[in-house]
């Protein structure tokens, strides 16, 4: 019956899009409500449906344009870019008839896409592992906007999109809105003093399947055949299985709307894909790019958070090691970045609860990359070189900041302990790892042994859940899980 629903809902609102270009009124999609943000410095672009040949005139903060609507009715202009403000102005679109939202702002927009972890409201779904504090959820934030779409999948792309339409982060509005996104707006809105808008397009339990536009399987050479394979597949498919059909949905029809940049929390339904999972994201990344017209915009994601029971045998990974793995290898692409969370996992909850700092770990990437802010490091410490000798394993870290140091994460505070080093693991040549003592040498070296092994390949935090993992760098971001071999 839910699918069944899913399907009539899509197949409707495809009508209602159709229709849309041919009735008399001047109209537009719901990405323009009241209560929007405009993306500042960018053009602002505005598009809708009209009679053939309607003209149509869009004013917006001092600023007007006119057009002729096409044969077919749509119509678009693009107004100049303007400076961030708070002050809400009224945008008017008008034709034969007249519509008028107001309450816009002028700010920065990013997407927040992915599974349940981007999808997790404040109020985390009216569960006991609140993401926020009281003020938070209930405190006067209007300079965050969101736009939630409803969840819907379909397999072409729609002219429009399903929601209630821009909200005003006030007064307990924010409850429903993407924990991780709230957060990075917080920190983005502290550090740059201007308003910030969420295209908050996500869905619980998603693949990233879903989220790839068709063209974006020919993006990269590994993924030409299988998607090929799932463009097949899709009348068959499960519309929550439907190859594209989210972002034809939830996405496509944001096309045109100026942003800054995408904030991605997706890999658990993946997970079992291990590395290939680079080459999917990779795809998306670069197709979203072509499609959103926004240039190379920034594309920061999540790395998985651990999960289930700790295993007390190194051998005994799981796939999410390898999944993550697979995201590290995705900075290979330009401007983008990795949030480490390691440390902020939940041994019975898949969801976890500190979504203070997953925002502010992509904040940081953001700051610092995007606009250019003296953030201190944004990026968590990463290898760069494995020295095998004597015996042992001397890793080299690059983005160690002050320098490399043990510590723990309590809630939002980071704590320099003076504990030995956690989860690290050697093999010798016959790759059975065993846990290994690891010790700070200098800034960024760690040198890292076993009794009785003559170290072959060495591993961090290389299991589902690496419990008591504790290598940071001095501002506080968890050392990024490797495995490197001999």
């Amino acid at each position: 019956m839910k699918k069944a629903l899913f399907t009539l809902f899509a197949f409707a609102f495809v009508a209602i899009a159709c229709v849309s270009s041919v009735r008399a009124d001047v109209s537009v999609p719901k990405c323009f409500t009241d209560n929007g943000v405009f993306q500042r410095e960018k053009p602002i672009c505005v598009w809708g449906w009209a009679d053939p040949n309607e003209e149509v005139t869009v004013t917006f903060n001092g600023a007007s344009a006119t057009t002729t609507a096409c044969d077919k009715g749509s119509w678009k202009v693009e107004l100049p870019a303007q400076e961030a403000s708070f002050e809400g102005k009224d945008l008017v679109i008008k034709g034969k008839n007249t519509l008028t939202f107001t309450n816009i702002l002028v700010g920065e927009v990013w997407i927040c896409s992915g599974q349940s972890n981007m999808e997790m409201p404040l109020n985390s779904w009216g569960q006991p592992r609140l993401a926020c504090t009281e003020e938070e959820i209930n405190g006067d934030y209007s300079f965050i906007r969101f736009n939630r779409p409803n969840h819907v999948v379909t397999s072409e792309e729609l002219k429009d999109v399903a929601t209630s339409g821009w909200r005003v982060c006030k007064g307990g509005e924010q409850k429903d809105c993407t924990a991780c996104g709230f957060h990075f707006a917080v920190r983005l809105n502290k550090e740059l003093n201007v308003p910030v808008g969420l295209i908050d397009s996500n869905w619980g339990g998603s693949n990233i399947n879903s989220w790839i536009p068709d063209a974006g399987w020919n993006q990269v050479p590994e993924t030409v055949e299988v998607g090929k394979q799932l463009i097949a597949a899709r009348p068959e498919a499960s519309d929550g299985a439907k190859c594209g059909g989210m972002y034809n949905a939830m996405l496509a029809p944001w096309k045109g709307y100026n942003f800054r940049g995408a904030i991605w929390y997706q890999g658990c339904t993946n997970a079992g894909e291990r590395e290939f999972y680079y080459y999917k994201q990779k795809a998306m990344i670069l197709e979203w790019r072509k499609v959103f017209g926004n240039g190379d915009f920034p594309f920061y994601w999540v790395q998985l958070a651990p999960f289930t029971d700790p295993k007390d045998d190194p051998n005994e990974t799981g796939d999410w090691p390898y999944l993550r793995n697979g995201q590290t290898m995705c900075l290979e692409v330009a401007n983008t970045g990795q949030a480490v969370i390691i440390d902020a996992g939940e041994i019975k909850d898949i969801h976890p609860r500190n979504k203070w700092v997953v925002g502010n770990r992509l904040a940081l990437w953001a700051l610092a990359k995007t606009y250019g802010k003296e953030v201190g490091e944004c990026c968590s410490p990463m290898v760069s070189d494995v020295q095998f000798a004597d015996g042992k394993a001397t890793v080299t870290f690059d983005h160690v900041g002050a320098g490399l140091v043990a510590g723990q994460l309590n809630d939002r505070t980071f704590t320099k302990t003076d504990a030995k080093l956690a989860r690290f693991a050697v093999a010798g040549a016959d790759g059975k790892y065993v846990w290994a003592d690891a010790e700070i040498v200098d800034k960024n070296k760690v040198v890292v042994s076993a009794e009785g092994v003559d170290v072959a390949a060495v591993r961090y935090a290389w299991q589902m859940f690496p419990e008591g993992c504790n290598l940071y760098s001095a501002e506080g971001l968890p050392a990024t899980p490797f495995e490197v071999k001999k």
